[in-house]
């Protein structure tokens, strides 16, 4: 940017927000129009101060933050905390960071918009009221450090009535039956127009058809035309880059904004499907110069949302001229995306012919429908075709010319048992979709959201194996009919969202107390009303209270009245001590407890396996957590013990740990199974060299596979082949490592057993032995001496220690 404007501008960057509302405590004033406590963090106040600084220097400050509401209050924090002169201030905005577009901005500059600043407000005011008054009532009733949010909330209901719904579905099954019949030589594969209930009703319409012959009755052919996708919103990228690149939305975010910063994109939060005149006609150029004329068919489309709060048009690239970004591979694969779905939408329609053949036996009244499809002119299918949440039943492609009255040849016909479909777990670009629908959330919150709920334990993404069943398929080949009993996997799930215990238990507990807060439909009005502040309609204090009044009621009445909720199950009753056996969140998660805390010999308690739920677990799995830890024998004089961590089930021998392989049960492992086990951790752990007198092991770890050496732990890159690591990659890891080690030292003095390293997130960190100092971000560290680290650290070690609560037994 500072390139095109030329040398009179100096452009710096104030890093996202340089002040918010602090963490650590409400920090809204409910009694006073619910002012905001805004302040500056402290890894932001030397930012704050050069930016302070160049201001009062400059002739003229322009603030080209982004469009968005979002955007909008990061220019206003700017000029309230650096105390900008409005004469000496001008707003602008670009979509795309091209010359023509900095340019442009630079010669129509505005003031700021004061109605997007305050929508972003009641934004974070009222999310900031709804989380810190929402999360301590779930701490005292359900669980500490939990939290809630009136969006992150929402999703997580979304999830867990999907689970129910799958929970709930009964499966039932009928019989799908399809014939191939021959016509000059070539095949047409007919689907019987009714499903059979069951395999006898299947049976016998095959015996029906033994010595039928087969006429079709009916050929229709339809002109039929497919229409290109609009360009994409943030909300529409997600979805396409989950389904296409198996990119999750916070993954796609990240990439796009990488492409957006480089001048390849414009601004990817947008909920606008418009193209510029300029798009359009670049469009349109590289279409003819490519595929020709008759490919090009400009146009423009109409969104779904009549506010035009965010930027005004959709993602594409910034110059349609280039169809590569020049980045690296995952830029690459989404810019590709993005430059396809474009040019797509500027494409004419596909032009097709469906065709519907009718075939019917002579002794039945039951009709064979054979459906085809035929692309005659591609248009933009030459390009793209976007993608779809869920399988479609697929067409049969051509289909042989054949006319009314015409013998056919009967093949084969098969009858094949086929099983209802619960609705489908969503995955993060359903999800998005979902939301969208729904009205909840706008194109900057939806990433933010999906990783906020993953990260709070209340969802999982992952994969689970399906399981086998048993199907039954009849054929009619010839005159003989055989029967035969096949299998299949089902319910295989690749990236789906899962709710947790804790998650549905959460859910579960809103739901009932806070109805209108995990409404949808009030979750989707707040949105609308976010939109009239931003319009100029609405003022945000009065939206703010006519909310907070009656939800600060209701978080009071819920905290002072009602019950924990533990999401509790009961079993039945333990055979062997005669108490009940229940499962229900306790203080570290799902549990299973045998007995009550009224008896008078203390209960017994279990955690749930990571693969358990509280809702599906069966007494007989809930049994078997208490009989761990076990012992299952003797190995080398030492104890071979079966029990559960927090990485799941595990084999201890000695002082060695060594976990069970996936999917292997606890239940499994005996004795010669654990020895097993140890010998391959013991080969594994074996030296494969020594380095200046020392042992060098290899393993894999959380991190991926690495070597230790000296107590050194040094991950093993892609670079290096790890199955066969020579000498000389050893000796250059290690030798990088060392250097590393000796980078993290800021200061040291050896003789007093000080030092100060460098510690993670870009703090730094005193140590004497055991004594640990973290100093602040903003702290100066060069200047540091040892004196004054003695002195800090002396300083430390006075502080009184914390005491322990105690909590008093009933």
């Amino acid at each position: 940017i500072e390139r095109f404007l030329g040398k009179d501008f100096q452009v710096k960057s104030s890093y996202g927000h340089i002040r918010d509302l602090p963490s650590k405590n409400l920090s809204v004033d409910t009694e006073n129009n619910y002012q905001p406590d805004y302040q500056i963090p402290a890894d932001k106040k030397k930012l704050v101060a050069e930016l302070k600084k160049m201001s009062k220097q400059a002739d003229m400050v322009w603030l080209a933050s982004d469009e968005d509401r979002e955007g909008e209050a990061i220019s206003w924090h700017l000029v309230e905390t650096l105390g900008l002169d409005p004469a000496k201030t001008k707003r602008i905005v670009f979509h795309e960071i091209t010359k023509s577009a900095i340019t442009k901005a630079v010669e129509n500059p505005r003031e700021i918009n004061n109605d997007l600043v305050n929508a972003q407000q009641a934004r974070r005011v009222l999310d900031r009221l709804v989380g810190y008054e929402l999360s301590p009532v779930l701490w005292k009733k359900i669980k500490p450090s939990l939290s809630a949010g009136r969006v992150q909330s929402v999703a997580v209901r979304l999830i867990v009535e999907r689970e129910r719904e799958i929970q709930d579905f009964n499966v039932t099954s009928s019989f799908r039956i399809i014939g191939i019949f021959k016509v000059d030589g070539q095949e047409i594969k007919a689907q019987l127009s009714e499903r059979l209930d069951d395999q006898e009703s299947a049976i016998s319409v095959l015996e029906s058809l033994k010595n039928s012959e087969f006429e079709v009755i009916d050929v229709q052919k339809k002109p039929a035309k497919r229409t290109p996708a609009a360009p994409f919103t943030t909300s529409t990228l997600q979805q396409e880059a989950s389904r296409k690149l198996g990119m999750g939305v916070t993954k796609t975010m990240r990439v796009a904004q990488d492409l957006y910063e480089a001048g390849k994109i414009t601004y990817m939060r947008t909920d606008s499907v418009n193209l510029s005149d300029l798009a359009l006609g670049t469009s349109k150029e590289e279409i003819i110069k490519s595929f020709g004329e008759q490919y090009s068919h400009p146009r423009q489309f109409k969104g779904k949302s009549k506010n035009a709060q965010e930027a005004h048009e959709a993602i594409r690239p910034t110059y349609i001229s280039e169809d590569k970004a020049g980045m690296g591979a995952d830029h690459e694969r989404l810019y590709s995306l993005i430059w396809k779905r474009t040019i797509a939408s500027q494409m004419s329609d596909a032009q097709l012919e469906r065709t519907t053949i009718t075939i019917k036996p002579n002794n039945s009244e039951l009709n064979f429908v054979a459906k085809g499809e035929v692309v005659l002119f591609d248009g933009f299918l030459k390009v793209y075709l976007e993608g779809k949440d869920e399988e479609e039943e697929k067409t049969e492609g051509l289909l042989p010319a054949v006319q009314v009255g015409q013998k056919l040849v009967r093949e084969s016909i098969v009858a094949t048992e086929r099983f209802t479909q619960h609705p489908a777990r969503y995955t993060e670009a359903s999800l998005v979709k979902g939301m969208e629908d729904l009205g909840i959330g706008r194109p900057s919150t939806y990433a933010p959201t999906i990783s906020t709920i993953i990260n709070r334990n209340y969802v999982v993404k992952e994969e689970r194996e399906g399981e086998e069943r048993k199907y039954q398929e009849v054929s009619l080949v010839g005159s003989e009919l055989t029967s035969k009993e096949l299998t299949e996997i089902t319910g295989r799930e690749k990236n789906k969202l899962f709710p947790t215990d804790i998650g549905m238990v959460v859910n579960d507990f809103l739901v009932e107390k806070f109805t209108d807060i995990l409404d949808y439909n009030f979750t989707a009005e707040v949105e609308k009303q976010f939109d009239e502040i931003a319009e100029g309609n609405l003022g945000w204090v009065k939206m703010i209270d006519d909310f907070y009044k009656p939800f600060h009621r209701t978080t009071v009445h819920t905290t002072e009245n009602s019950e924990r909720a533990k999401g509790e199950r009961i079993l039945g009753t333990d055979p062997e001590s005669g108490k009940p056996l229940s499962v229900r969140i306790g203080k570290f998660g799902p549990m299973a407890q045998i007995g009550n805390a009224e008896d008078e010999e203390k209960p017994k308690f279990a955690s749930l396996l990571k693969d358990q739920r509280i809702d599906t677990i069966t007494m007989e799995e809930a049994l078997q957590l208490f009989s761990y830890p076990k012992t299952v024998g003797q190995y080398e004089g030492h104890e071979v013990v079966i029990s559960q961590g927090r990485f799941g089930p595990y084999v201890k021998f000695d002082s060695m740990f060594v976990s069970l392989q996936k999917g292997e049960e606890m239940g499994e492992v005996d004795l010669n199974r654990a020895i097993e086990l140890i010998e391959a951790k013991k080969a594994a752990d074996a030296p494969i060299a020594e380095y200046e007198g020392l042992p060098v092991q290899k393993g894999v770890g959380r991190f991926g596979p690495f070597i230790k050496w000296n107590d050194l732990f040094i991950n093993v890159n892609k670079k290096y082949d790890f199955d066969n690591l020579t000498m000389e990659n050893i000796e250059e890891l290690i030798e990088v490592k060392k250097q590393k080690e000796i980078d993290k030292f800021v200061h040291r003095w050896d003789e007093e057993g000080i030092s100060v390293q460098k510690a993670r997130w870009g703090r730094h960190v005193i140590i004497q032995g055991k004594a640990k100092l973290e100093l602040d971000k903003s702290f100066d560290v060069q200047s540091l001496t040892l004196e004054k680290c003695k002195e800090m650290l002396a300083a430390v070690a006075k502080k009184p220690a914390k005491k322990k609560k105690t909590t008093k037994k009933k």
